[in-house]
């Protein structure tokens, strides 16, 4: 009697699995994402990583953690400083990076890029969307050339490990996971149940041998990576590249690191010879203009250790809709409604009748509230079509009772500040605490509440 075939319904969002079909998942509470997929089947499993001894694996035994030796790993540098920052100082062996993005945002010519960068490591580049030919017309646009980088075509799991284990690389790079499928999971690719087997057979290839891995993810449309949630979960490290495709500037982020930083941030810029390092992101975020305008700003924000001058751009006008409406790019809409109530309350200005346009330039997103000062600048000078000096730039928080508060390393925003030609900085007084202001060129102005930013601003 010929065996019947198992399936069991699977959530697209967070890979929760049911024996029958639900509306809603339990889990997550998505609605119609239960999709039914074929159950892993229990005769043989040929595509998953066997280690090349057949010795037993020894039991582990539980240790003190006095008796633990730490030893640092030694990480492979990238030639990427942007990368190499947002990895936390390099690629650890025996890591999984998980790296999600839209279409055509640069993934994949950011991993050749890097592939081809590091000649003294041998780097696999698997590729199950593009052909070789492809791959190598994009090489030679970047103009790199490396005997150390090897291409190989392939969705199966278990051929692909079968060429991993005859050419043994230092850096194995998936392009992408979702196209990827193991013999053990008879679904199709991209499935929640392939994309979680195929993830895991990576790692336990990864863990065993020492070898660092990078995956390339799609993401859906609310922007995060396609598959499900457990996949960020059983990765060491998740990178969003983000920007948008018809602009040439790109952002990579951190958003989970076990072996650094979450909140570095890497820049590129998209030419027609690759991706180009960024080194000094605060001049492509300050746009050079031949007169100062009202609304117009700058803020000394941090992301990670890297200290950024933003550009806020404000604009306050009349309500003709009846209802004034609140819009904001790059920054916290529920933070903006908070910082309008006490320029109102605290502040006088007359703000309930007026429309307030926010934009971040160079398309970051700020949750730093060290640049609370500069947006409420940036409000009041487009009210009183009233410039600001282009020279001047502000790091402080802004509290509900109109006082400015102090920010954690102001030493080093002020330096950036100073670095970049600034004359003058606007910092809350409380950050004077073991501060000596002869050590800096730039013009300090110290203030406490709003009405002292008023006073002293806009004369």
């Amino acid at each position: 009697m010929a065996k019947k075939t198992k399936t069991a319904y699977f959530c697209q969002e967070c890979g929760y699995n049911s024996p029958k079909f639900m509306g809603k998942c339990p889990s997550c509470g998505t609605w119609n994402a239960m999709v039914e997929e074929i159950v892993q089947s229990p005769v043989e499993q040929k595509g998953s990583w066997v280690s090349s001894t057949d010795q037993k694996k020894k039991v582990n035994k539980p240790f003190p953690i006095a008796e633990i030796v730490y030893s640092e790993e030694d990480r492979t540098d990238t030639n990427d400083s942007e990368l190499n920052r947002v990895l936390g100082g390099g690629i650890m062996p025996g890591s999984v990076v998980l790296i999600g993005g839209e279409p055509g945002i640069g993934k994949s010519t950011l991993m050749l890029q890097v592939a081809l960068s590091l000649p003294f490591q041998k780097v696999l580049y698997v590729s199950g969307e593009e052909s070789a030919q492809q791959i190598k017309m994009r090489a030679d646009r970047l103009a790199l050339k490396s005997n150390n980088c090897f291409i190989l075509t392939e969705t199966n799991t278990q051929h692909i490990f079968q060429h991993v284990k005859k050419e043994q690389p230092d850096i194995l790079v998936i392009d992408s996971i979702q196209t990827l499928a193991s013999n053990l999971v008879e679904s199709a690719a991209g499935s929640v149940s392939q994309v979680r087997e195929c993830t895991s057979e990576l790692i336990q290839f990864a863990k065993e041998t020492q070898t660092p891995v990078f995956l390339i993810g799609h993401i859906n449309k609310e922007g995060s990576i396609a598959g499900p949630k457990v996949l960020e979960h059983m990765v060491d490290t998740v990178l969003q590249f983000e920007g948008d495709r018809h602009m040439s500037y790109r952002i990579l982020r951190t958003t989970k690191n076990r072996f650094g930083s979450t909140s570095e941030l890497g820049i590129y810029e998209m030419q027609s010879v690759g991706l180009r390092q960024v080194s000094n992101p605060s001049e492509i975020l300050i746009s050079q203009r031949d007169e100062d305008l009202s609304g117009i700003t700058i803020g000394a924000t941090l992301e990670g250790n890297r200290p950024l001058l933003i550009e806020i751009q404000s604009l306050v006008s009349t309500s003709v809709y009846g209802n004034p409406q609140r819009s904001c790019t790059g920054f916290d809409a529920k933070r903006l409604n908070m910082i309008l109530a006490v320029l109102e309350k605290r502040g006088g200005l007359r703000l309930g009748l007026q429309d307030v346009f926010l934009n971040i330039t160079g398309g970051l997103k700020i949750e730093d509230p060290a640049i609370d000062l500069a947006v409420c600048a940036s409000i009041i000078s487009s009210l009183e079509e009233y410039s600001v000096d282009s020279k001047i730039c502000f790091a402080a928080e802004v509290g509900l009772g109109g006082e400015i508060r102090a920010v954690n390393r102001i030493e080093n925003r002020i330096s950036e500040a100073e670095k970049l030609g600034f004359k003058e900085i606007y910092i809350s007084k409380y950050n004077m605490k073991g501060m000596d202001l002869k050590n800096y060129k730039i013009k300090i102005n110290l203030v406490g509440k709003l009405d002292d930013l008023m006073n002293k601003l806009f004369k």
